[in-house]
């Protein structure tokens, strides 16, 4: 196939971030001509989004609202030597009803679905075996660029959505259950309640290296289903991966690798947080910024997604800077010590925390008392690069 498409804007990528980027533009500008192209059949792939509502500039609550498929007044966490509940709305997003939302607003001629692409420029799509979208301005939204420009931990996961064969007792999300064998670095199960006989369990790692062993987290999830009295009917749904945790590295050089002159968003930007690795309240800013822009034109996208994404980097070298502190200062079967500490802190700071805009003040609250590491290994972790 060798047709050549023209249109406004060439968003190269299905996921999250472009997803939100094609919704907003179509929203705030209609007449804007958008592509989608995804190399997969389906938009969004195999995920589930999570956020609080303090994470979303209200403001952009247009964007996200219809996307939300789940929702909670608050959630818990638990620890070995500490518990708490704590009042937060909490939403998730699945992948399907992404999927859904835009099949259904934006013209079915938008979406090039299941397209691999060869080379990418600011105005310009190369499709694998023939065919060339031409725009006045492309966003590469398609995942990591190179990481080893950056210094890495990992947060890696296998989540698996149950169905059970009765109620379960599980009231609220559980985003940190720490009192789980310590393995592999910290390790937590996260839990979302969707309906009485369905949930959402997640065996996750704060690890030095990215590999998932597939078999042995599916067993331990069953073994903590077994523990909490759950008779798992059927497995629903499955999804597995390795999310970068950045300690520091060369922003630059990141950007670079994932297209000289190219605009970018998403992961491919480095626009997640440092620590958590979330990369939906970033999705959405970035989305409202482009539907937004006073230009669509390639090298103007540029110049306003790159500015964005340094800017970004530079405001949170304090969560790479307390990433290097988890990774670097704490022993991995201890790193639970440095989240048990921070969730007895004020349920504010921790909501301000997540969403990457914590105060001074609240920075000072987050270092001051003596560390739950080593000292000298927290001052060399404090004296590292971010």
């Amino acid at each position: 196939m060798s047709a050549r498409i023209s249109c406004d804007v060439a968003v190269v990528g299905g996921g999250l971030a472009g997803a939100l980027i094609a919704l907003a533009l179509r929203r705030r500008r209609p007449d804007c001509d958008v592509r989608v192209i995804e190399a997969s059949a389906r938009l969004g792939g195999n995920h589930l989004w999570s956020f609080f509502a303090s994470d979303i500039d209200p403001a952009h609550s247009w964007l996200i609202a219809p996307l939300i498929g789940h929702g909670w007044a608050g959630y818990d966490v638990a620890f070995p030597g500490h518990a708490r509940s704590l009042r937060a709305r909490y939403y998730s997003i699945e992948s399907r009803h992404l999927d859904l939302v835009l099949r259904r607003t934006l013209p079915r001629e938008a979406l090039l679905l299941g397209r691999e692409v060869t080379t990418v420029t600011p105005t310009s799509v190369q499709l694998a075996g023939g065919g060339l979208v031409e725009a006045r301005g492309v966003i590469d939204c398609r995942g990591a660029a190179d990481l080893s420009t950056l210094e890495l931990g990992w947060q890696k996961f296998l989540g698996r959505e149950l169905e059970l064969t009765e109620p379960h007792a599980v009231a609220h999300p559980v985003v940190m259950d720490a009192t789980v064998p310590q393995l592999d670095g910290y390790r937590f199960v996260y839990t979302l309640p969707f309906t009485p006989t369905r949930l959402f369990v997640e065996d996750t790692y704060y690890s030095d290296t990215p590999d998932i062993d597939v078999p042995a987290l599916r067993e331990r999830i069953d073994l903590h289903a077994a523990r909490q009295g759950w008779q798992v009917e059927r497995v629903l749904r499955e999804e597995a991966g390795a999310l970068p945790v950045v300690m520091g590295g060369d922003f630059d050089a990141y950007w670079r690798s994932g297209g000289e002159g190219v605009a970018k968003a998403g992961v491919r930007a480095g626009l997640f947080h440092p620590l958590t690795s979330y990369s939906l309240p970033d999705a959405v800013r970035t989305a409202a910024l482009v539907a937004d822009t006073a230009s669509l034109e390639g090298a103007a996208l540029h110049e306003l997604l790159h500015g964005h994404a340094r800017r970004t980097w530079r405001a949170r070298g304090f969560y790479r800077m307390l990433s290097r502190m988890l990774f670097k200062a704490a022993d991995p079967e201890a790193r639970y010590k440095v989240l048990e500490r921070f969730y007895r802190l004020d349920a504010d700071l921790i909501a301000r925390f997540y969403a990457g805009q914590s105060s001074v003040w609240d920075r000072v609250r987050v270092l001051s008392g003596k560390p739950p590491v080593p000292i000298g290994r927290a001052v060399q972790a404090l004296r590292g690069r971010t």
